[in-house]
């Protein structure tokens, strides 16, 4: 699941393009922690919340959806400056990636699944529950570093303006296109 597309590997698609690869690395990391964390706190019993309070369910389909809208915007409204000239431009930070996954419902998704799917209940809970969340963290790691590679090639490519504010353009209206899964 890490590895298909969605928000995240969108987004850092778009911020190794506009950033290249070691701009983007916090951002990549950002990814990995908060995907651990969440799958910590669903096997602490968070995931439980949503069964019984279907309206945060609810909530977090309509936050997830506004932020990723605004996140589209703002990667197809990037600078179409060549990277060299983005300098004083940043790409998504380390805690802001961690804290997307909050809101990022196929986070969720694959938190709530895994634990579900991968713990032993019994004694051996936790473990499983560690391994589980180490398995994803060095699973989900590759995954968006390639796809951040992969526009970091993409980045290479765009030498006008126009072609950068085409890649972007599209970049943001595959993001925002990501708003449909949720619901």
């Amino acid at each position: 699941m890490t590895g298909t597309p969605g928000p995240n590997n969108l987004m850092v698609t778009a911020s190794g393009a506009n950033f290249g690869y070691w701009r983007t690395l916090p951002h990549m990391m950002g990814i990995g922690l908060g995907l651990v964390s969440m799958i910590v706190l669903v096997a602490a019993g968070l995931g439980v919340v949503f069964t019984r309070f279907p309206l945060l369910h609810e909530l977090l389909r309509w936050c997830g959806s506004v932020y990723l809208l605004y996140l589209a915007w703002k990667i197809a409204t990037a600078s179409s400056a060549p990277r060299v000239e983005q300098q004083n431009s940043q790409p998504m930070t380390f805690w802001a990636a961690a804290m997307f996954q909050y809101v990022n419902p196929k986070a969720w998704m694959m938190s709530v699944t895994a634990i579900s799917t991968f713990t032993v209940a019994g004694e051996l809970y936790w473990q499983s529950a560690t391994l589980v969340a180490g398995v994803f963290f060095l699973i989900c790691f590759p995954s968006v570093s390639v796809w951040a590679g992969f526009g970091s090639v993409i980045g290479r490519w765009l030498h006008s303006s126009r072609a950068r504010r085409v890649f972007n353009g599209v970049m943001g209206a595959l993001t925002a296109g990501c708003v449909v899964m949720i619901w």
